[in-house]
């Protein structure tokens, strides 16, 4: 990496339209703000509440950490380039933001899967869940999704170490991203690329297929339900994290799934809008307004301390 000619890139982001930097810095620091209040919020009532201590809620536990991860990673550095104007990042900076990116990226992929067997233990297999889905079973699943996440994100670094930044250092994105960042390279990365996409592909590939298997089968037994009430009912418990998987997943396929002759930097910066701002903040108000048992807890820990006042 120090080998490196190029020692520090230019994040562009919108830098299209400079009249609106003002107010894009108003916005996001009020999204910023949310997602941190939000999830910390939801981290806390979990904590809080005995009850939530559940296999469920510590991989939503997880997700809170991903979502103000990816937030603190991005956000700041958007923030003081629309109010500074300062867009330079160190190219260490740059390796750092590509390395978290993928771990957060490649854990959220199986904590959801992860949230997906708890929710078919659950559903179709309710007799059982003690023993399939308990706290050990729980923390290993969420241990080995940060650890597949951690390893692919050295893995990808060392590639991309490998590349020589010699032209041009304006990356046209919100931050260090894998794509933008290779096409910066002089040096030959049809070889990276193909690495990347074969690695990124299959780890991919794994928790897909086992979060679709998991709601066909969720979504028969939920069929075979006798009364409409008990299928409305059951579906419920499991509504609040299929939203969550539809939004991320149509997230990313939109952002890395798009054929190459329909491929544009400006709808990949909206697109990251969405994944690094919109959605970390509107995960925990999903799974909170559509969750009775933290509604629930919400307000016991209001009324303790409404009363303790």
């Amino acid at each position: 990496m120090v080998n490196a000619t190029v020692r520090e890139f230019i994040l562009l982001g919108f830098y299209e339209i400079p009249e609106a930097q003002l107010v894009l810095f108003v916005t996001f620091m009020i999204i910023y703000a949310a997602t941190i209040v939000s999830n910390l919020l939801t981290l806390a009532v979990i904590y809080l509440d005995p009850h939530l201590h559940s296999p469920m809620y510590i991989l939503l536990c997880n997700m809170s950490v991903i979502d103000l991860s990816f937030s603190t990673m991005v956000l700041p550095k958007f923030l003081d380039i629309c109010l500074t104007g300062h867009n330079v990042i160190t190219y260490t900076g740059c390796i750092v933001q590509v390395f978290f990116f993928v771990v957060l990226m490649v854990a959220e992929y199986f904590i959801l899967a992860a949230m997906a067997y708890d929710r078919y233990v659950a559903i179709c297999v309710p007799l059982r869940y003690a023993n399939l889905m308990s706290i050990r079973v729980c923390v290993a699943m969420a241990s080995t999704s940060w650890s597949i996440g951690a390893m692919e994100g050295v893995l990808f670094v060392v590639l991309i170490s490998f590349c020589t930044f010699c032209k041009s250092n304006e990356i046209n994105h919100l931050f260090c991203d894998l794509k933008p960042l290779i096409k910066l390279s002089c040096s030959d990365t049809k070889t990276i690329e193909t690495t990347i996409l074969g690695i990124g592909s299959f780890i991919g590939f794994l928790p897909s297929m086992f979060t679709l298997v998991s709601y066909t089968c969720i979504i028969l037994t939920i069929l075979n339900i006798p009364s409409r009430k008990g299928r409305t009912k059951t579906f419920s418990t499991c509504s609040s994290h299929l939203t969550v998987i539809v939004i991320f997943y149509g997230t990313v396929l939109g952002m890395y799934m798009r054929p190459k002759s329909k491929y544009s930097m400006d709808q990949d910066k909206v697109l990251a809008v969405l994944y690094a701002a919109v959605i970390p903040m509107v995960n925990p108000l999903i799974y909170s307004l559509r969750n009775t048992e933290v509604k629930s807890a919400v307000r016991k820990i209001g009324d303790r301390y409404i009363r303790n006042m």
